[in-house]
């Protein structure tokens, strides 16, 4: 007889993107007719599908500030949640719209649950997948004349060996064009994958993100610490930021980024995860900003650009063709003591801190969302074209 061994808990649930099966087995459903034709149509009607969705997630605000830029050029959207983690539960369309504009800022488009007649009373001239999870679903859902994949990052490197590393790489390979959020994943996905892909420059909201006329210390590094998110290197700071704690006792350090204090072998302030309104304030009182970026950049590290400070990374492929080795930002090998010498050289260096500070608002002055959405509508438009 088999007996039953350990503590018994609720079952644990296994997480299965929705419509993966269907899509492995039976592949995409066709695609209505007559996208090549309204390829150059003033007005598109474009449906979004996210991932479930919390309070701060980058990728959502730049999917959001994405619609309201698409709007503004005069397309309609509309935005369809897929909850393969049960987030949601048992949340009406009503909370849903409600909880996405309290979350990421109001916008016109509706947002509702994906259901597979979604589109039934409502064809589109595009469906855009925003997450490898949300691919099957957008492959098997009936209503669209063409389909795209907005690509935030180069999401299998978020998993060790697992089938969901297997799984995010397979949705590059499904014919989706992508719209790349930096060159540097277009290239990835042209030249791993097969695949067809156009690039956007993620942009800055200048209206939150600007100079103010606030005291700007010059003992101050500010620690972009997500401890949460592996990519975001935070051992790898903690390490760095020790070094330069010992060769400098006198800088304060400040986090932010992370819900919850870290513990650290140095004393630092912590500044939890801010609104915009905070975070502006903090990079415009800070000396050097630190964020480390192992795949694609974050918004974070042009968003210190916008507001004046000097910013220390990673020299990591997708940074240098991104920003240039001798772009605006501070780039270090991945290295602790690499990345303590340079957060040090900006200290010491006003001049070089002054250049850099230069250099990256005349960057960030270039970025914007409406320049960002006019490159993924161009993209969208490849999508027809291609369909």
């Amino acid at each position: 007889m088999l007996r039953r061994g350990g503590a018994t808990n609720e079952p644990l649930a296994v997480r299965l993107a929705p419509g993966m099966l269907a899509a492995l087995r039976d592949g995409a459903v066709p695609l209505a007719p007559g996208a090549t034709d309204r390829a150059d149509a003033d007005t598109l009607e474009v449906a979004v599908v996210v991932p479930q969705f919390r309070r701060g997630s980058g990728g959502h605000k730049t999917i959001a500030d994405l619609v309201r830029g698409l709007e503004g050029l005069g397309h309609r959207l509309s935005l369809w949640v897929v909850d393969e983690e049960g987030r949601h539960g048992g949340a009406s369309d009503a909370d849903l719209r409600s909880q996405f504009h309290e979350f990421f800022g109001a916008m016109r488009a509706d947002v509702a649950r994906l259901h597979p007649a979604a589109l039934s009373d409502r064809p589109v001239d595009v469906v855009v997948a925003t997450g490898w999870q949300t691919v099957p679903a957008v492959l098997r859902l009936r209503g669209a004349r063409s389909r795209a994949y907005l690509v935030q990052d180069h999401e299998p490197e978020f998993y060790a060996t697992s089938v969901e590393r297997e799984w995010a790489a397979w949705t590059y390979r499904q014919g989706l064009h992508a719209i790349c959020a930096s060159p540097w994943l277009a290239s990835i996905v042209r030249e791993e994958y097969g695949g067809s892909a156009s690039s956007f420059d993620l942009g800055v909201d200048h209206d939150a993100y600007r100079t103010q006329a606030v005291h700007r210390r010059e003992d101050l590094v500010l620690f972009y610490a997500r401890a949460v998110t592996p990519r975001r290197a935070v051992p790898l700071g903690v390490l760095a930021l020790e070094e330069l704690h010992r060769r400098r006792p006198s800088v304060e350090i400040a986090h932010f980024g992370e819900a919850r204090p870290l513990d650290v072998p140095y004393p630092a302030r912590e500044l939890g995860v801010l609104d915009p309104e905070g975070l502006a304030h903090a990079y415009n009182s800070a000396s050097v900003g630190l964020v480390l970026s192992l795949t694609n950049p974050s918004l974070v590290p042009t968003e210190m650009l916008a507001c004046g400070l000097p910013v220390v990374d990673l020299a990591t492929p997708s940074m240098r063709a991104t920003f240039g080795d001798d772009g605006p930002i501070a780039l270090a090998p991945v290295d602790p003591v690499a990345i303590a010498d340079a957060i040090e050289t900006l200290l010491d260096d006003l001049l070089a801190r002054a250049e850099r500070t230069r250099d990256g608002l005349t960057l960030a002055a270039e970025r914007s969302w409406a320049a960002a959405s006019r490159q993924v509508e161009t993209g969208l438009r490849d999508a027809m074209r291609g369909s």
